[in-house]
């Protein structure tokens, strides 16, 4: 494919993306496939010729298309939104055509200096603590990260490093496998199951903590953990506290849980993956009061901001606490400028060595939308959660099993769980709409996210409509 027809292929894909997203509440939001369809459709090794475009793009209708799940519809509202818009998409092109590896300063100067620049942009957005705040001088600033879970165990990994290194300096005979083997992490027992992963990647023991009524973890439950387990010989170093926990977007009490672990000497680091982009609207800032006392925070734009997957940012309030976990530098590394002070090498920040120039996203989307526009998108989004719990409200057959918040809906019909799964096993085999489920309290509880851009009252009615025809079919059944 030479310039000249790369020009027209990519008008026509420009052309088939925008269809794509344009019809899409017109797909099946879920595919009618199973395990293995896709091996049957395509040869069983690659062509030894080259095939031409057009039999290739036939291929994407008769082998892929059947099976997407369709995200982008206003018909899926499943786990959480992942985000997406024009400016993102555009940006992405030019990432992929761009094609840098950005693991330090020299590799690519703009890759480095616009993530740095859009990190601070992005936490003055959310009026962080200006210790998270790279500027010019600061200890601490901003990384974008693959995904939340690379970031909760970066943080965990830094914190046990600095764990380390603190009983060292203070008892150099110790053996840094005997301290490793008594560290303990903690989280709350609503945590996204990467928080586990994390520990045990880390090779370190973590520790659910019971959360109260509303599935949050308090200072009290918290303190006497600690307590027990100090006592016991154990050595707490971190934990993740989460703003939105995946069941039932329920806010850990990080004003209570700071405090502590600033006393403790214990790491904080904050998960926000999907609710951190509702921070930005002033009515919601005060759900992510307490993060002056975090070590770490995390959120998702690429969840509810409008940025393609994938685009995780993470702030430090100490980058020495990040680099000083995983710096190695090679000679075929290094640059003349890394000794400048003005020069951020992310390669140090994170797991992988390779990085994309995923700044250009949010660079795209902040200038093109603009901070109203980015919160009127929330807002929406928070307006049709409370319009569906409305509906579910003024049904007496239903129950609202959490506080609805932000734009996540739990749900359920008054009865058993064996009720409840057949009524979620009946609305994903009809295809119409997408739900996923949750277990709060031991209930197996139907949860509804808002996730599309596109998505406008009408869909929640029919939604909504579809929903309690299932449930009247299968309660008249129940009682046959």
């Amino acid at each position: 494919m030479d310039t000249a027809e790369f020009r027209k292929r990519g008008k026509e894909m420009v052309d088939y993306v925008a269809d794509y997203l344009e019809n899409i509440e017109e797909r099946q939001v879920y595919p009618e496939v199973e395990p293995g369809y896709l091996r049957n459709l395509i040869p069983e090794e690659a062509p030894y010729e080259p095939e031409t475009y057009e039999e290739l793009t036939k291929d994407i209708e008769r082998v892929i298309m059947p099976g997407i799940t369709h995200w982008h519809s206003p018909y899926f509202f499943a786990y959480f939104p992942t985000g997406s818009s024009f400016p993102s998409l555009l940006a992405d092109m030019l990432c992929g055509a761009i094609g840098c590896i950005g693991f330090s300063w020299a590799a690519s100067p703009a890759c480095t200096e616009l993530e740095t620049v859009m990190m601070d942009w992005l936490g003055k957005m959310l009026r962080l603590p200006e210790e998270f705040l790279a500027g010019t001088e600061g200890k601490g600033g901003g990384v974008i990260q693959g995904t939340a879970s690379e970031a909760t165990l970066v943080a965990l990994l830094a914190a046990r490093s600095r764990a380390v290194k603190q009983i060292l300096a203070e008892d150099p005979e110790r053996s840094e496998a005997d301290i490793i083997s008594k560290l303990v992490a903690y989280a709350s027992e609503q945590a996204h199951s990467s928080v586990e992963r994390a520990g045990l990647i880390g090779g370190v023991r973590m520790k659910k903590i019971p959360t109260d009524s509303k599935f949050s973890v308090c200072g009290e439950m918290f303190r006497k953990i600690l307590e027990e387990d100090k006592a016991a010989g154990l050595i707490p170093f971190y934990i993740c506290a989460t703003l939105g926990t995946t069941p039932s977007c329920a806010f850990d009490r990080i004003t209570e849980l700071g405090p502590i672990c600033n006393s403790e000497g214990i790491w904080m680091h904050i998960d926000a993956a999907y609710a951190g982009s509702a921070f930005i609207c002033p009515e919601f800032r005060p759900l992510l009061d307490g993060v002056e006392f975090a070590d770490s925070f995390n959120f998702n734009p690429h969840k509810w901001l409008l940025v393609n997957f994938d685009c995780s940012t993470m702030w430090v309030k100490n980058r020495a606490d990040v680099i000083g976990a995983f710096k190695m530098d090679p000679l075929y590394l290094k640059h003349d400028h890394q000794e400048s002070g003005l020069v951020t090498d992310y390669r140090h920040w994170q797991i992988p060595l390779g990085r994309r120039f995923r700044s250009l996203k949010m660079w795209f989307v902040f200038r093109l939308y603009g901070l109203r526009g980015l919160q009127e998108h929330i807002r929406k989004h928070v307006r049709m959660a409370k319009e569906f719990e409305s509906l579910v409200r003024a049904d007496d057959h239903f129950q609202i099993a959490a506080e609805v918040v932000l734009g996540l809906v739990c749900f359920r019909l008054k009865g058993s769980n064996v009720l409840n799964e057949a009524l979620l096993k009946r609305i994903n085999s009809a295809r119409k709409i997408h739900l996923v489920p949750c277990q709060l309290s031991g209930r197996f509880v139907l949860r509804f996210a808002v996730c599309a851009r596109t998505i406008e009252s009408r869909h929640i009615h029919e939604a909504w409509t579809h929903i309690s025809q299932l449930a009247t079919e299968l309660l008249r059944e129940s009682l046959e």
